[in-house]
Formats: structure tokens, C-alpha cells, sequence
């Protein structure tokens, strides 16, 4: 007999991939106006990126309830702020052509130094 088995994907790797998808949104959000509206007065800069925000909080909020099922608040905070930079370089480099810096490198440096003290145990 086949028995039908249940797929369960870690809840970690699903939080992992929510906050990618927020962090693409969120970093769109808080800086894709500077190239894209530049020219227009602040308030429509800020109500297109509250409309970009909506869909970055409806993937962070369930991404952090799940997360927080088997990781600390402090877990989670330290994670979203290593995706963030990993999302935010590509995006300045290629979306807003900035130059690459070495500080984005020191940057990361320190936060694997928060990530080794957070996720220790």
C-alpha cells in the first residue's frame, strides 16, 4: 500500500523566503521613489510607497509569526537585517547605480558578527 506522505517545509526556509519577498517590497518602497519620482512632490513619492509598503507588510507579518514558532524575536531582527543588506546592495548597485563600496562588505562583516551572537546557544 501507497501511503500519501506530508511534504512539511521548515518553517525557518519559509520565513527565509517571506522576508526576501518583503525585503524586495520594503526596499522599493523606501527608495525606488529617488529614481522613479524625483520629480514629483514628496506626498506622491509617499503615498506610492505606502502602497508598495501594503504588500511588504502582508508577507513580513506572516513571515514573522511563522518564524517566531522556532526562533527568538532577537533571531528574527538580526535575520531580516542580514536579508535586507543582501537585498539592499544588489538594489542600489544595479536598480540605482550606486557604486559598490567596500563598506557594504564591512557592513556584512559586522552582521555575521550579531548573527554568531544571536544564533549561539
Amino acid at each position: 500500500m501507497d501511503k500519501k506522505q506530508k511534504v512539511t517545509i521548515n518553517p525557518v526556509v519559509i520565513t527565509v523566503g517571506l522576508l526576501i519577498c518583503s525585503n524586495i517590497f520594503m526596499t522599493f518602497a523606501w527608495y525606488g521613489h529617488l529614481k522613479n519620482f524625483n520629480n514629483q512632490p514628496w506626498i506622491v513619492a509617499s503615498l506610492v510607497s505606502w502602497g508598495i509598503a501594503l504588500f511588504e507588510y502582508l508577507l513580513q507579518v506572516p513571515a514573522n509569526r511563522i518564524g517566531h514558532t522556532v526562533l527568538n524575536v532577537g533571531q528574527l531582527k538580526i535575520m531580516q537585517e542580514v536579508i535586507t543588506l543582501c537585498v539592499f546592495v544588489p538594489f542600489a548597485v544595479l536598480y540605482l547605480k550606486e557604486p559598490l563600496k567596500l563598506d557594504y562588505l564591512w557592513a556584512g562583516l559586522c552582521l555575521l558578527g550579531a548573527v554568531y551572537f544571536v544564533f549561539r546557544s
